[in-house]
């Protein structure tokens, strides 16, 4: 028996698994709110029956097996508030997949809820970067990163999620010491519309699309809400992933920031939007050249708006505003980006493009989420353009060109990117 994990979910699960009412947030990243599955896939993530990828992705087009369906029967089978009828539906379901839940080691009669607690996916790709700026040496890197995804179930509401990453640089033929490093790892609970993750966790400025940050923080994270989400986050921001190390350059005896964040996000239909509001204190802020007139300042506090709107499955717009209220110089950065389709790595030959205009002001875009605009010279305006394409099911492959200014001297800036990535 093969059929796609979604198609799965909505025929033989549905019924038995969610509760009458689809109220559960969306953990994937890869399952938009116009999905004709959301609410199906999102209410069984909420109940445990699913649990997606480490890297956030549901990835619902792929084929499953008898064993995997097994899986989510044995999860299903371990609810208690479900009627007659539904009860059953899923003996109906056991006795078809009887031999697998067997092999699962368990009693049909009595779920081990153990099996299966840990996870692994993982990610090995390579990405060539050639930063071309006037009157400078061309910057060409070649480089090969290996990621693994490890997820834990703790309980019902409880999930730890990590990253272990090496990377090497085939220039070179070296890597970081021969060290596989922890990215981050953090627990993360969920409770119906209210989540919260505590440990070393994603940095993303959702509202902005990624033109303020995207990285990594330590402390903790709350968000609650459906259609209109709110996020609120507090920890430490380490300097030395700014961008272009502009920060990092200054600090002195503090290697990291105090961060709070909030953020408010609406985008239940084609219309999106968001608003966010992130401040940071280090004495490393006192010391950056061309930060403020009078160097007094040890803040910084950003603010950023975006909007989007999808006019149909292929097309989407989005821009995007941020400005730094504490600096004085290089103190705003906006985006504003076309794009057409998309690539999903389940999928094999689905592409997509786009067409963006980046302005980036140091001081504000501290670590954005774009692979050219901000290669070594964060300081820049211009445009970009961009397509990935999936030759074969889990390969993704993708080209992005650059071409712009520096903002501080108006010299020609030019980033041509590639990558190619495989997915387990």
């Amino acid at each position: 028996m093969k059929k796609t994990l979604v198609s799965a979910l909505t025929t033989a699960l549905v019924v038995g698994a969610v509760s009458t009412t689809f109220a559960a947030a969306n953990p994937f990243s890869d399952v938009p709110a116009d999905h004709w599955a959301y609410d199906a896939v999102s209410q069984l993530a909420a109940d445990g029956v699913i649990e997606g990828y480490g890297d956030t992705t549901f990835r619902g087009n792929q084929n499953i097996t008898r064993y995997e369906m097994a899986q989510m029967i044995a999860k299903a089978m371990a609810k208690s508030d479900v009627s007659a009828a539904d009860k059953a539906l899923i003996d109906k379901l056991a006795a078809e997949f009887s031999d697998e839940l067997n092999n699962l080691g368990v009693r049909v009669s009595n779920l081990e809820r153990n099996a299966d607690k840990v996870k692994w996916t993982g990610e090995a790709r390579y990405t060539y970067t050639s930063a071309r700026h006037e009157d400078e040496k061309n910057d060409n890197t070649d480089k090969l990163q290996f990621r693994l995804y490890p997820t834990a179930e703790v309980n019902n509401n409880w999930h730890v999620n990590a990253r272990l990453t090496a990377n090497t640089d085939l220039s070179s033929d070296k890597g970081d010491d021969g060290n596989v490093k922890l990215t981050y790892v953090y627990a993360d609970g969920q409770y119906g519309n209210f989540n919260v993750k505590l440990g070393k966790m994603p940095l993303y400025s959702v509202a902005d699309d990624g033109l303020v940050l995207d990285d990594f923080f330590s402390g903790a994270q709350v968000n609650f809400g459906k259609d209109l989400k709110a996020t609120l986050e507090a920890g430490r921001w380490n300097l030395a992933n700014d961008a272009n190390g502009h920060i990092a350059d200054a600090a002195t005896n503090d290697d990291a920031a105090n961060y709070q964040g909030a953020e408010l996000n609406y985008g239940p239909n084609k219309l999106r939007l968001g608003a966010a509001y992130r401040h940071f204190n280090s004495a490393a802020f006192t010391n950056i050249a061309n930060y403020s007139n009078d160097s007094k300042t040890d803040d910084a506090n950003i603010w950023s708006v975006g909007a989007g709107y999808k006019f149909d499955h292929n097309w989407n717009l989005f821009g995007a505003f941020a400005q730094n209220t504490e600096a004085d110089n290089y103190d705003t950065a906006h985006n504003i980006q076309l794009s057409y389709k998309g690539s999903d790595t389940a999928n094999k030959g689905t592409w997509g493009a786009y067409a963006a205009y980046r302005y980036l002001g140091q001081n504000v875009s501290l670590m954005p989420t774009y692979d050219t605009a901000h290669y070594n010279h964060l300081n820049e305006k211009g445009w970009e353009v961009g397509a990935s394409y999936v030759p074969f099911t889990n390969v993704y492959t993708a080209v992005e060109y650059f071409d712009g200014k520096d903002l501080a001297t108006d010299r020609d800036a030019k980033t041509l990117f590639g990558r190619v990535s495989f997915f387990f």
